[in-house]
């Protein structure tokens, strides 16, 4: 069986979907939909699909199994709605909506139609973070008793990467970029156990043209597991990406940049030997886990089977086991429940940085000679 599918938006992102969707067995990628005739025709021509400009003709005309929306933010609630309640399975690239309230409804149209709706969270499907998973599902680390988040080298508000759409946010293109990091933390560490459990603070680096709040963040919650969750985000130059994982037997250090995952399970502080293990260890497993990475590339160059790019795309990971899913008619991995705590902790953001004055932290001068 394959899943007569199309995809909405005609952006950036969705360039990965048509690739992927492509080249998915059981799927079959009919057609595209965008609201700007000239995309949306390039679109269709490059991968041989039907092109519309309407949401409502596309569903009225192709008999769809699944959809994938990669529309700016504002309109996924909309678009969505009109997609489930065709009674079309939907994919909505991250952020699912803009509020809480928006998510919540969303939830209660696909829970009125009984429609599965998921949100992309790709990275939760990259290669280290899959094994991280495995890790600590073998019980390599024991309990999990806390996971800290840093991401450093985030966009500046300012800029323009995704579009111009984003700069309509408080955080601008930063607060677009950072849900990754916080749906990696809840995948890791759990849900919180309420909103009123979420705490967040805010700064701003610099000073901007456009009316932007912050550009760095900093927040936290004890999951329903009683799970310490932290995490550290911030617009910067030079990318620094880490989860670290620890349990009762352990800990676990996942190197997002350069998709590598230590593993620390001894008690490095015996003895003046294990204190130098500390190093050993953390240069073995990188050196390891470059060592595969390498071998990853490699494989690639030399067999383009979906398999081998399935397993190097995140991407490509999720659409293969939601096709997969829906398909068997299973859960899907990527639950509007992870979605809408995603928004949540956004939302507690916002509401700290509106809440202050904007705190502008002053940058240290240079030694003048």
């Amino acid at each position: 069986m394959s899943l007569t599918t199309a995809v909405v938006g005609g952006g950036t992102v969705s360039d990965r979907h048509l690739d992927g969707l492509a080249k998915l067995a059981m799927t079959d990628l009919v057609a595209i939909c965008d609201v700007d005739e000239d995309t949306v025709r390039e679109k269709a021509r490059e991968y041989d699909l039907k092109a519309y400009t309407d949401v409502e003709a596309m569903l009225a005309r192709e008999d769809l199994d699944w959809v994938h929306l990669c529309t700016p933010v504002q309109t996924h609630l909309d678009l969505a709605t009109t997609i489930i309640e065709d009674g079309v399975p939907v994919q909505i690239e991250k952020p699912v909506t803009e509020t809480v309230a928006e998510a919540e409804e969303l939830a209660r149209v696909a829970e009125r139609h009984d429609v599965p709706v998921s949100v992309v969270h790709n990275h939760n499907f990259d290669p280290a973070m899959r094994k991280a998973q495995a890790a600590i599902e073998r019980g390599d680390i024991g309990q999990v008793r806390s996971v800290d988040m840093l991401y450093a080298g985030e966009t500046w508000p300012d800029e323009v990467k995704r579009g111009a759409w984003a700069h309509e946010l408080p955080g601008g293109e930063f607060e677009e970029g950072f849900p990754h990091p916080i749906y990696m933390l809840l995948n890791l560490g759990g849900y919180p156990k309420s909103a009123d459990d979420i705490d967040a603070s805010t700064q701003r680096r610099r000073e901007y043209d456009g009316e932007f709040a912050y550009d760095g963040v900093q927040f936290q919650f004890t999951s329903e597991d009683d799970v310490l969750c932290s995490g550290t985000i911030v617009a910067s130059e030079i990318p620094h990406k880490t989860l670290t994982i620890h349990g009762d037997d352990g800990s676990i250090v996942v190197d997002v940049v350069s998709q590598t995952v230590t593993t620390l399970d001894r008690d490095y502080q015996s003895s003046p030997v294990l204190r130098a293990m500390t190093n050993v260890d953390h240069v073995i497993d990188r050196v390891r886990g470059t060592l595969e990475n390498v071998y990853d590339v490699v494989e690639r160059k030399r067999d383009d089977s979906w398999e081998v790019e399935r397993d190097a795309v995140p991407h490509y990971y999720q659409f293969d086991a939601e096709a997969a899913a829906l398909i068997q008619g299973s859960d899907l991995p990527s639950p509007l429940e992870e979605a809408h705590w995603t928004i949540q902790i956004m939302e507690t953001i916002r509401e700290s940085a509106l809440d202050d004055e904007p705190r502008v932290v002053a940058q240290r001068p240079m030694d003048q000679d």
